[in-house]
C-alpha cells in the first residue's frame, strides 16, 4: 500500500517519514492509554469516573506539551477537555477539532483480545474505542502537539503566543457523553461554553476513511447525519393464570407490536443521498453506473436488486437505512414468573429519521404501525436529536476532498450521510458546520462499520500512519 510517507509535507510538520513514524507511534502510544481506561457510557459501579479519568489522560497529553487546556465536569465523573491554539487573526474564524471520550459498554465474550487491554496484534491496535473514536481523540491530540512544537522551535510560547504559519486559531474538544446524546459533553459546553465550539467548521468522527467499491477506492465524508428519536412503549394487558392463555396477554401484544414496529418502511431519497448517489455514480465504472441509478430510482425491488449486486452486506445495510425512517425494537421487558400472565410490558425503540422528518412524523408512524394495538400503549419519548446537514460546497469541505486525492491520487472522495448520531447536534445550535473526517486508510476488505459497537473493534496501525499527515496537512492548510 502506498503511504504518505513521500507526500509533500507541511512546513512545520515532521518533515520526513522518520518524523511522521514518530508522530504515529506516540499516536498508538496514546490511543492504546485510553482504550485502558473503561470509559463506558453509561458509567459502571466499578468505574464510575472513567470518563473524567480519560479526559485527564487527554489534558495531561496536551499540557504536557505546553498546551493550556480546560476540564469541565458538570456532573461528577463526566468529563471533558478543551484546548485552543492561536492563530495571527488573520485568517477567520476558527477550525474545531472534535471528538468523544466515552465508549459504550463491551462484553468480554466474543473478542479475540480482551476490550480494554489495547492489545496490538497482527497489525492491529484492539479494543473498545478504537474505531468509536479513540483513534481519532489520539489524532487530534498529535495535531496539537506538533503545533505546540512548531512554535516552540520558533522561540514562542504555544499557551500564548501565535503558532507560526497560523492564521485562524484552533480548537480542541474531546467530549463525554456522547454515546448518550452528549447532554453532559457537547451539549453542556454549547449552552455554557458556547466559545470552546463555536468555529468555521468542525471535523468530527465517520468520515474519510475508505472503502473498496466496484474496483474504486472512495472515502465517504460525511456532511449529514439522521435524527433518532427514542421511545419506550408501556404495553398494558391484563394479569392472569399462565394455564388459562388469554388473548389480552401483554407478551402477546408487546411481541406483536415488536413485529409490526420492525417492518422497514418506504424508501425516500433525500438531498444528501441524492448527491452521494451522483457522485458515486461519475466514480463507478461505466458497467456499474446504471446499477447505481437503479439504486437511487423509484422502484424499490428493482433498487433492492441493484443494491445487492453493488455492494457487500455490510455497506448494503448502511444504504438501506440512508434511504428510510427506521425502527429498530432493542429491549422487551416484561413478566414475574413462568405461571403469570403478564399485565404489563415494555418496549424501547431507537428510531432513526431522514432529513425532512419531524419527531411528530415519526410519532404518528409508530401509533400506525401499532393500529388496534394502540389503544392499550402509552408512547414516551425518552430522549430526540433532529437530522443535521452540513454543505459540500465550502472551502473546508473542498478542501477535505484535495487532501484526500493528494496522499492516494486513486482515492474519490465522496459526501454522504451517516446513519447514526454524533455531537454535530449540538454544534448545529451554534451554527458550527461538522463534517465527519477522521482519515484512515484500510486494507481493502477491512470491514470497518462492522467495528462500531462490536466484540471485535479494531484499528490499523497502517491505517493510522496514512491518516496522521493528511489530518495534518488539513489543519494547517485549512489555518494557515
Amino acid at each position: 500500500m502506498p503511504s504518505a510517507r513521500d507526500a509533500q509535507a507541511v512546513s512545520g510538520g515532521p518533515g520526513s517519514a522518520d518524523g511522521w513514524d514518530r508522530a504515529a507511534a506516540e499516536t498508538v502510544a496514546l490511543l492504546r492509554e485510553l482504550i485502558r481506561i473503561p470509559s463506558v457510557n453509561p458509567p459502571s459501579p466499578d468505574l464510575p469516573d472513567g470518563e473524567l479519568r480519560a479526559a485527564r489522560l487527554v489534558a495531561d497529553a496536551l499540557s504536557d506539551a505546553g498546551i493550556p487546556i480546560e476540564i469541565h465536569e458538570p456532573v461528577p465523573g463526566r468529563g471533558s477537555v478543551t484546548a485552543r491554539l492561536r492563530g495571527d487573526g488573520t485568517g477567520g474564524p476558527p477550525l474545531l477539532l472534535l471528538s468523544h471520550v466515552d465508549v459504550v459498554p463491551a462484553s468480554t465474550a466474543g473478542w479475540p483480545h480482551a476490550p480494554f487491554a489495547a492489545d496490538v496484534a497482527d497489525g492491529y491496535v484492539w479494543g473498545r474505542g478504537a474505531v468509536d473514536m479513540k483513534a481519532m481523540v489520539a489524532m487530534e491530540v498529535e495535531v496539537f502537539r506538533l503545533l505546540a512544537r512548531r512554535a516552540r522551535e520558533a522561540g514562542r510560547d504555544p499557551a500564548a503566543d501565535a503558532v507560526p504559519g497560523l492564521r485562524r486559531d484552533v480548537l480542541f474538544a474531546a467530549t463525554a457523553d456522547e454515546e448518550a446524546g452528549g447532554h453532559a459533553g457537547a451539549g453542556w459546553l454549547a449552552a455554557h461554553r458556547p466559545e470552546t465550539l463555536r468555529a468555521a467548521g468542525a471535523l468530527n468522527e465517520c468520515g474519510g476513511v475508505s472503502i473498496e467499491l466496484a474496483g474504486r477506492r472512495l472515502y465517504p465524508i460525511q456532511v449529514a447525519e439522521k435524527g433518532f428519536a427514542v421511545y419506550r412503549i408501556s404495553v398494558r394487558g391484563t394479569w392472569g393464570h399462565g394455564s388459562m392463555p388469554r388473548d389480552d396477554n401483554a407478551a402477546v401484544r408487546a411481541a406483536h407490536a415488536v413485529t409490526r414496529l420492525a417492518t422497514p418502511g418506504e424508501p425516500r431519497l433525500t438531498g444528501p443521498m441524492e448527491r452521494l448517489f451522483a457522485e458515486l455514480g461519475e466514480a463507478l465504472p461505466a458497467d456499474r453506473q446504471a446499477v447505481v441509478a437503479a439504486i437511487a430510482g423509484d422502484d424499490p425491488r428493482r433498487a433492492e436488486a441493484a443494491l445487492q449486486s453493488l455492494c457487500d452486506p455490510v455497506l448494503a445495510r448502511a444504504a438501506r437505512a440512508l434511504l428510510r425512517d427506521t425502527i429498530s425494537p432493542d429491549i422487551i421487558r416484561t413478566g414475574v414468573k413462568y405461571n403469570v400472565i403478564p399485565g404489563e410490558a415494555t418496549v424501547e425503540i431507537d428510531c432513526r429519521i431522514l432529513p425532512g422528518t419531524t419527531e411528530a412524523d415519526i410519532r404518528e408512524e409508530v401509533l400506525a404501525r401499532l393500529g388496534d394495538l394502540a389503544p392499550h400503549c402509552e408512547v414516551e419519548l425518552v430522549v430526540a436529536g433532529m437530522p443535521v446537514e452540513a454543505s459540500p460546497d465550502t472551502p473546508l469541505f473542498e478542501l477535505l476532498g484535495r487532501t484526500i486525492r493528494a496522499h492516494d491520487p486513486d482515492g474519490v472522495p465522496i459526501p454522504v450521510m451517516a446513519p447514526f448520531a454524533t455531537d454535530a447536534k449540538h454544534l448545529a445550535t451554534l451554527g458550527t458546520p461538522a463534517y465527519g473526517f477522521s482519515p484512515l486508510r484500510n486494507e481493502p476488505g477491512e470491514r470497518f462499520l462492522e467495528r462500531f459497537h462490536g466484540v471485535d473493534e479494531r484499528v490499523g496501525l497502517d491505517a493510522l500512519r496514512w491518516g496522521m499527515p493528511v489530518l495534518f496537512d488539513v489543519v494547517a492548510g485549512f489555518c494557515g
